[in-house]
């Protein structure tokens, strides 16, 4: 029995010269390699011996500019940890306005005694309290709702010498009392100050049911003995009811 003869493939012509080729790319590339390495080696050569006799000649020189380096690096390391620590210590004392005293408030920025006076306000409740003061604010600083919901509306006017600097006057009060109530809705518009206040301003005041925070009442209200609110008399009624609390062991 003869066996089945199956066809066979033919071999896919090869071309010649292919592999002669990919020798010679080897090769050359190799030599390419090689004529490199020499060429570090010589530069190698040149420059070494250079840099150490540079090196021998201003060593000292640069083991000065490092030490000076290292020893500017140490203090500024230390000069921004200690900067770190005063401002987080400060804003520590932000976050805790019933540590203040009257002394503190004369030592900030008029804009810092503007966020000290909406803080302080929001530690006794007025949790919305924002500072709105800035170029068109329109008289009014800061701006709260106490527990009673009332609605108050706050002007604050920085004195850097305390009681010793110039008198809140009334034209103060003018723009105040134009602008609390009809534009921004206050149902108690004060003026704060760490300073004091001309005697017509405060009659002013009276006449037209602003309430005035001087140097005195301010430090009483930083210290914490008690809210703006109760400190302050004749306030209008509470916008809503308090809640009330029973005594259940007394039913």
């Amino acid at each position: 029995m003869t066996g089945r003869r199956y066809p066979t493939r033919s071999a896919a012509p090869r071309r010649p010269g292919r592999g002669r080729q990919t020798v010679g790319r080897r090769r050359g590339g190799q030599g390419k390699d090689a004529a490199g390495l020499l060429v570090a080696a010589a530069l190698a050569s040149v420059l070494v011996p250079q840099a150490r006799r540079w090196l021998e000649l201003h060593g000292s020189g640069i083991a000065a500019v490092a030490v000076a380096a290292m020893g500017a690096g140490v203090l500024i390391l230390l000069l921004t940890k200690a900067v770190r620590r005063g401002l987080s210590a400060w804003a520590g004392r932000l976050r805790r306005p019933e540590g203040w005293n009257i002394r503190y408030l004369d030592g900030l920025h008029h804009t810092e005694f503007e966020e000290a006076v909406r803080d302080l306000m929001r530690r006794d409740g007025a949790r919305d309290a924002v500072r709105v003061g800035g170029a068109g604010d329109n008289g009014a600083d800061v701006k709260a709702t106490d527990p009673a919901g009332r609605r108050w509306v706050i002007q604050c006017k920085h004195r850097q010498d305390g009681a010793a600097g110039a008198a809140v006057g009334t034209p103060d009060l003018h723009v105040l009392n134009g602008t609390g109530r009809p534009v921004h809705g206050g149902d108690v518009v004060v003026l704060v100050t760490n300073g004091r206040f001309t005697g017509p301003a405060r009659e002013f005041a009276r006449s037209q049911r602003l309430h005035l925070v001087d140097r005195s009442l301010l430090d009483r209200w930083a210290a914490g003995s008690a809210s703006l609110w109760e400190l302050l008399p004749h306030l209008p009624a509470p916008r809503r009811r308090r809640p009330v609390f029973v005594n259940w062991k007394q039913r």
